[in-house]
């Protein structure tokens, strides 16, 4: 049976949202559980916007940082780090998300994704590693303060926040041996595993209990390479049950997403996944718990085969993603991309509106 769910991971190359809401929703009738603004303009560099919040000390110096003062690190304080933004532009997008609906091109099960990425990811994307510690908590009540913002005006009903794990995912890598740069070295002391599913968990802390979250577990996309291929999605695996375990976290999380790589049609890369602790999840929801990012550009015949293998090497239900965001995704491949999601799958039953 082919799959009836797709997952716009987050950013579309479109100029703004109402340009994004139209095409995916047209593209992929009956499909999409939630939709996503594009993370349009600045945002479409997914951390890069973010180097400006911070004071050019504390920047790394390859991104234009300023060399550390000989008599000492200099402190900070929450002056020093200037708001997100990530609020303002969400609502803005979710005023557009609004009026769509209005006119009917929304249909009212669909929700208003807002994709976030973690501080940890932006910390370790952009700040020198031995002002990381100094400078985490401050950008942390930052993104505390643009979630307070969001909740406080979208209405919880509509809403599904999406963290997006990225360098979660290499500092994991890297605590294996598999990654050697130094800048995935986790910037904290204690166990790898436990310190990132932590800073999740005080994230999710400060969402009311009535939104749904979800997330996006990436291996990274510079140039539609990865930053390392995975062995297979033990790592992942692991990572999403120890994260799914938490009650603050597992009882309300909408779906999972992992990358599939465009060579890994084989049942080894799947098999791990049998292990994945689904059960008790959001138990409301009719919608897959897990979106497999196996769709790539121009290889219907590729991305068909993926599917049929993962459906007989895991026990459950999946719906079907591409690896990362579409931001930096040549304009020519993206109706490649949006096609095939189409072609591949069918639209959702009444049972799951």
């Amino acid at each position: 049976m082919a799959p009836n769910e797709v997952l716009m991971v987050g950013s579309v190359p479109e100029t703004g949202p109402q340009e994004v809401f139209c095409r995916l929703l047209a593209a992929l009738p009956g499909r999409l559980q939630a939709v996503p603004d594009g993370e349009t303009g600045e945002r479409s560099n997914y951390i890069g916007w973010q180097l400006q919040r911070f004071p050019r000390v504390a920047r790394r110096n390859e991104l234009g940082g300023t060399p550390l003062p000989e008599l000492g690190s200099p402190t900070f304080s929450l002056e020093d780090i200037e708001p997100t933004g990530y609020d303002e532009a969400a609502l803005s997008s979710y005023a557009e998300f609004t009026r769509l609906r209005q006119q009917k091109i929304v249909p009212p099960d669909v929700l208003f994704q807002i994709g976030l990425p973690s501080p940890y990811s932006v910390i370790t994307g952009h700040i020198k590693p031995e002002l990381a510690i100094a400078i985490e908590p401050l950008y942390e009540q930052r993104v505390a303060e643009s979630i307070d913002h969001i909740v406080a005006n979208i209405h919880h009903n509509d809403l599904v926040i999406q963290w997006d794990l990225c360098f979660e995912i290499t500092a994991l890598e890297f605590n294996q041996g598999r990654l050697t740069d130094k800048r995935h070295q986790p910037y904290f002391s204690t166990s790898v595993l436990q310190g990132l599913v932590d800073r999740v968990v005080r994230l999710c802390k400060r969402i009311p209990g009535d939104v749904k979250i979800a997330f996006h577990l990436c291996y990274g996309d510079l140039r539609h390479k990865h930053f390392v291929e995975p062995e297979d999605t033990s790592l992942l695996v692991e990572f999403a049950n120890a994260l799914l375990s938490h009650e603050r976290i597992g009882s309300r999380t909408l779906w999972i997403h992992l990358p599939v790589p465009k060579d890994r049609s084989d049942a080894e890369y799947f098999a791990p996944l049998a292990g994945l602790k689904l059960n008790g999840l959001d138990s409301g929801s009719k919608s897959p718990l897990l979106y497999l990012g196996l769709v790539h550009a121009n290889d219907e015949a590729g991305t068909r085969k993926r599917i049929e293998t993962a459906q007989s090497s895991i026990p459950f239900t999946f719906g079907i993603a591409t690896e990362c965001g579409l931001g930096r995704t040549p304009l020519e491949e993206i109706g490649s991309v949006l096609q095939i999601c189409k072609d591949v799958t069918t639209e959702r039953s009444s049972e799951h509106l």
